[in-house]
């Protein structure tokens, strides 16, 4: 039996090709038989192109329904996909898209126009490549006489489909890596899960650079063989407008508060809606609580407020004291996780794999939790040094080492707080050399070429010194 996942989701919707997949507010309606096809060319013209299997494809494009088709084509032909968020830099100093590069070394790279040339300089050994255009530096362009039909690759359970850069204790970026077992099984126990059918239309606003919008959102649609309302980022007011058409959305919490901060929000629009979904980042309980008031509806189902509620089917989870010992009901410890949707691994970095999978095989989240006497977990803080905002990983060290190198500037420290749109607000704290003025404005100013967006800071604050403890760490639980 062939285990690649594209198997598996063209045999869930092959019956129902000639069905609409993706629609388009304003633009077209893209059937399961259009993605079929352009995955198909795609696949040819990726192999055209010197990849194959096993090789890495690294694509940073701006979301269409034609990147979607890229990422099956990469699943057809046996290649790797590397999503990589819009806002990552391209530039040496930034150390973004260079590091990403070098550590992939991928085959072919996909890019946006405007960042085509600067990616060539930075991995002259890959075919660089729009995706939209009409040269033939563009890959629809080259695709567009392939063959429409593939034969998709044997792939075998343990066979890599994806590598997801994420952000680690070490403030270097580690590729986590996404077997064909772990993406089927993690989409295949959600569709059961949240009762996902054909009759099914979901309102898609999340970016597919991310796990939750690429495998857990299109996976879910894919398998159903249902459709989603497709809008090219997150607009409160389109959402408000497109819910009423739609009966599932998924979000990451910034979404749910920025609905409820539209007066015009509330529980007319949600009428056709039977599940809301968050993910990626802690849910507030406040945002919760005023959802569910306004709308009637309860994010995320049957849940406690404050609680991430029960493991999925086939998903042991545990939680544990210093010393590895299972914790009782009510005692907080390390939260660790084991089954066939856990990531297999560590992109060359066996010792940093090694460290964080225990002798029997759980993952060491680096979150702190407890199980309630009911079996749902909560979780009630973070080990590793990492702050979540609107859903994405931010790790502090980086952003520190960008702001220490700046003029003027003798230390910081880079926190999250706590903030009601975001979940978390990157925020710097700084002490300025003597006699040096520095404004907020001015180091947001240079930080915004240095890195991505999401990771400069909302807010900075100047102090005279940090606060440490006795053996000379900066209290960031004082910042806080």
């Amino acid at each position: 039996m062939n285990a690649n996942l594209y198997a598996l989701l063209h045999a869930h919707f092959a019956e129902h090709a000639d069905q609409p997949c993706v629609l388009i507010p304003g633009g077209p309606v893209v059937h399961y038989d259009d993605l079929d096809v352009a995955s198909a060319r795609i696949a040819h013209a990726l192999r055209a192109a010197g990849c194959n299997a096993g090789d890495r494809v690294a694509v940073q494009v701006d979301k269409s329904w034609e990147a979607l088709a890229l990422y099956l084509a990469c699943l057809r032909a046996g290649l790797v996909y590397l999503p990589l968020n819009t806002g990552y830099q391209a530039s040496e100093s930034a150390n973004e898209l260079p590091y990403f590069f070098g550590d992939a070394e991928p085959k072919v790279i996909v890019c946006r126009a405007d960042t085509l040339d600067a990616i060539v300089g930075l991995r002259p050994q890959a075919t660089v490549m729009t995706l939209h255009g009409e040269l033939a530096s563009s890959l629809l362009a080259r695709a567009a006489d392939q063959p429409s039909t593939l034969d998709t690759v044997q792939s075998r359970p343990d066979d890599l489909a994806a590598i997801v850069y994420t952000s680690g204790t070490t403030g270097r970026s580690k590729g986590a890596m996404l077997t064909h077992r772990n993406l089927a099984s993690n989409a295949l126990t959600l569709v059961d899960y949240w009762g996902f059918t054909r009759g099914d239309v979901l309102l898609h606003a999340l970016p597919i650079y991310h796990v939750h919008g690429l495998f857990v959102a299109c996976h879910c649609v894919l398998l159903s063989a249902s459709r989603m309302l497709w809008l090219p980022k997150f607009d409160a007011k389109q959402v408000t407008d497109q819910l009423p058409h739609a009966t599932v959305m998924m979000g990451v919490p910034t979404f749910y508060s920025r609905l409820l901060a539209e007066p015009d929000f509330g529980a007319a629009q949600c009428r056709s809606v039977r599940l809301f979904i968050s993910g990626s980042a802690p849910l507030l309980p406040e945002t919760f609580t005023e959802f569910r008031s306004r709308t009637g509806h309860a994010i995320n189902g049957e849940r406690i407020c404050g609680s991430v509620g029960l493991p999925l089917p086939g998903v042991a989870v545990r939680v544990v004291d210093g010393d590895g010992r299972p914790c009782s009901a009510g005692t907080v410890g390390g939260i660790e996780v084991k089954g066939p949707n856990v990531f297999a691994g560590y992109w060359r970095m066996p010792k940093k794999t090694r460290e964080e999978f225990t002798a029997d095989g759980f993952f060491t989240t680096g979150d702190t939790g407890e199980f309630l006497p009911n079996g749902y977990l909560k979780i009630v803080g973070r080990s590793k040094d990492l702050i979540i905002t609107g859903g994405l990983n931010v790790y502090p060290r980086e952003i520190e080492e960008k702001i220490d190198a700046l003029p003027g500037v003798s230390e910081s420290a880079v926190i999250g707080v706590a903030d009601a749109d975001l979940g978390e607000a990157v925020t710097a704290v700084v002490v300025p050399k003597p006699g040096e003025a520095i404004t907020e404005a001015t180091l947001i100013a240079a930080l915004k070429s240095e890195i991505a967006g999401f990771k400069v800071p909302k807010r900075v604050h100047f102090v005279d010194e940090l606060p440490r403890n006795a053996m000379g760490k900066v209290e960031k639980k004082v910042l806080r």
